[in-house]
Parts: structure tokens; sequence; C-alpha cells
């Protein structure tokens, strides 16, 4: 099933939450750092790397302090010398799926990818996640649910109507 919810990503329950991140494993938007006050020094230490992921990428590590969800699933979606591209975010919500197969995770959560100022519109990654997603799912058990997790009303309706018709 596919839900698109109004609701704070760092609150809302599944199995594992999705993070877009850089390769360093930062997060890509202000708002993600309530990933990291909730997940407390245990996830901090968690996200430390000894070298950089590629673009593209989805690693997945354990969730820790007062977070939702057992695990966080990083996709990333850019570099310090990589911006968010179209490409770069349907490699990493794959590869995210793809962990997901992997861990069997039931239900994930997710923001929209890549979204923010000089990145994708909501638009673009809505299409991006659903088409993805889509063709995941045609040959994949996990995840059986996904919950796209937005800020706004108007944002849901947005991502909603994108998703009807890049499945269908």
């Amino acid at each position: 099933m596919i839900r698109v919810v109004v609701d704070d990503l760092a609150s809302f329950a599944a199995d594992a939450i999705v993070r877009p991140a850089t390769t360093r494993l930062d997060p890509t938007a202000a708002a993600l750092r309530r990933l990291e006050i909730l997940g407390g020094q245990e996830f901090q230490n968690r996200i430390r790397l000894s070298r950089e992921l590629a673009v593209g990428a989805a690693v997945v590590t354990a969730a820790g302090g007062d977070l939702p969800a057992e695990f966080v699933i990083h996709a990333v979606i850019r570099s310090e010398t990589e911006p968010v591209t179209r490409g770069n975010v349907a490699r990493a919500w794959l590869s995210t799926l793809h962990q997901a197969q992997e861990w069997e995770f039931a239900h994930i959560s997710a923001p929209p990818l890549g979204t923010g100022a000089g990145n994708l519109s909501l638009e673009d990654s809505a299409e991006i996640m659903a088409t993805v997603l889509h063709a995941h799912k045609g040959s994949a058990q996990f995840p059986a649910d996904v919950s796209f997790i937005v800020e706004r009303p108007e944002d849901q309706q947005v991502f909603e109507a994108t998703v009807k018709r890049a499945v269908s």
C-alpha cells in the first residue's frame, strides 16, 4: 500500500525511516536534523564514515534514541561536487528499495527525495519515486507498505496526484 501522509518524518512509525543524505551521510535539509536530535548520540555514532559513499547508494543503520523506527535507510542523493539530479534521486531511491527488500522491511516511511531550494520540484520527486517504486514492486515482496511523509496538506495533494499519474 502506498500512502501520502502529512506528518513529521522523525515521529512517524515504520520499520525503517528513509533519510536523504550526502556521500558523507550529512543531512540534505535542515528539517532532517530532527532525526539526529531524536536519534541522539547513538545515532550520531552510527553515521560516522571512514570513506565517502557513492551518489545513488543507500546504507542501513540502526536508528537509536527516540526515533520511532528501528532502522534508518540513508539514501545518498548528492555530494559536495555532484548536485541533486533526477538520475541521482532515482538511483538512490532504487538502492533504498533494494535495501528494504534485502532487510525485509515491510513498511518504510520516506520524505520526497531531492526537493528544496535549487533542487527538484515536489512533482519531479513524486514522479521519480512513484515510477521507481511501481517497477520495484513488480518483482519484490518488500517493502509492502510505503508512507510518503510530506509537511503540508497542499504538498499531500500534489504528491498524491503525481503518484496516481505516474503509476497509471
